[in-house]
């Protein structure tokens, strides 16, 4: 009976863990469908996008957004666009992001977007950002990220065609965050097969 105690009792950590691993399988091969590697020296467009805040301080998932983002950046040319409206507060996203950037010590430039107030116009109302750049980066968690890059592509393929992968996707960060975000999206594709997320090249 002791055993068998053990066994039942273990089940849920078993399921738990394997829907942390296959949270991180998943969003792993989102974060490197369709984009390129990157090319050393070139002029490099980073966009963060914003989450939805409460107050006026970064959440976890924007700080994690701004870490992801500044590891990103590759050399002293590069730009930093934080994208994000006034959704769950007062101040917009993009705000909040640009005053935990210079908490984490970024003296760079930085561009705001503070309008959006979906992920679509996240993209729309960043592109005349994105004009001047040979690549660009889109950062978030990999599954919101690839459907962003979707809308890219969606509205601006020129543009789509300079998109490289961001530096988000690394084991073990984030991995309750990653695995809900999978759940979500198989449920989104499923519902609408043909988003744009589904649409990205693979």
């Amino acid at each position: 009976m002791r055993i068998k105690s053990l066994v039942v009792a273990s089940v849920p950590v078993v399921v738990g863990v394997g829907f942390l691993f296959w949270g991180e399988v998943v969003s792993a091969r989102a974060s490197a469908r369709g984009v390129g590697p990157g090319r050393t020296g070139a002029r490099r467009t980073v966009l963060v996008l914003g989450f939805g805040n409460r107050g006026d301080r970064a959440n976890a998932v924007n700080r994690y957004r701004v870490r992801a983002g500044l590891r990103t950046l590759s050399g002293p040319d590069d730009r930093l666009i934080l994208s994000g409206g006034a959704v769950r507060a007062a101040e917009p996203e993009a705000r909040i992001l640009a005053r935990y950037v210079r908490r984490r010590g970024y003296s760079g430039p930085i561009l705001l977007e503070t309008e959006s107030r979906s992920t679509a116009e996240n993209i729309r109302n960043s592109i005349p950002l994105l004009e001047e750049t040979e690549e660009i980066a889109i950062v978030s968690n990999a599954l919101h990220a690839e459907k962003a890059r979707g809308y890219l592509r969606g509205q601006r393929p020129d543009l789509g065609a300079r998109l490289i992968r961001a530096e988000e996707q690394r084991f073990g960060e984030i991995p309750v965050i990653k695995a809900v975000a999978a759940a979500l999206a198989l449920l989104e594709r499923r519902r609408n097969p043909g988003g744009p997320a589904c649409r990205a090249p693979r």
